[in-house]
């Protein structure tokens, strides 16, 4: 008998500190194939997307993947998440929370996309020889975008 993952026990775990603590649970996601997601809001690879109560709808925490309904610009759009592809989930009012390791590449579809062949994983094109860099890598949160004005982000839930 094959050894059965913690990691989905521990994603839900800290989901209920969270929401019993009055944190607002925030899952951070490495992109690929397999997860279905808004593309234009994925940065460099990933996605940290806010699943609390009042953000989602249908949230399903299973063994295998994350499921539920947000919206994104108005727009509500379906979500799904393999629990490989998560690489933490932490309130997103004092950072606390766990980080995992992503195992891309080991994901199944979702049931209603039934394919034979495994789902491509995505990777980095290296640069053009004469475009590479020998800086230190940067930080895992440095944007090139301005920061905004104004404080922290919040969402506006529109009825």
């Amino acid at each position: 008998m094959s050894e059965i993952s913690t990691k989905p026990y521990m994603l839900r775990a800290i989901y209920e500190w969270c929401t019993d603590s009055g944190y607002t649970p925030y899952l951070a996601v490495k992109v690929d194939a397999s997860t279905t997601v808004p593309m234009e809001y994925v940065k460099k690879g990933e996605i940290v997307l806010n699943i609390s109560f009042g953000a989602t709808s249908g949230l399903k925490m299973d063994n295998d993947s994350i499921r539920f309904h947000a919206r994104f610009g108005g727009v509500s759009r379906e979500i799904y998440v393999p629990v490989n592809n998560v690489m933490a989930i932490y309130a997103n009012e004092n950072g606390q929370g766990m980080a995992f390791e992503p195992q891309l590449g080991f994901a199944e579809p979702p049931a209603d996309e039934e394919t034979s062949a495994p789902a491509p994983v995505l990777a980095a094109v290296p640069a053009p020889a004469q475009e590479v860099k020998t800086e230190a890598p940067s930080a895992p949160d440095d944007d090139t975008d301005p920061p905004k004005k104004g404080g922290r982000p919040t969402l506006t839930r529109i009825k």
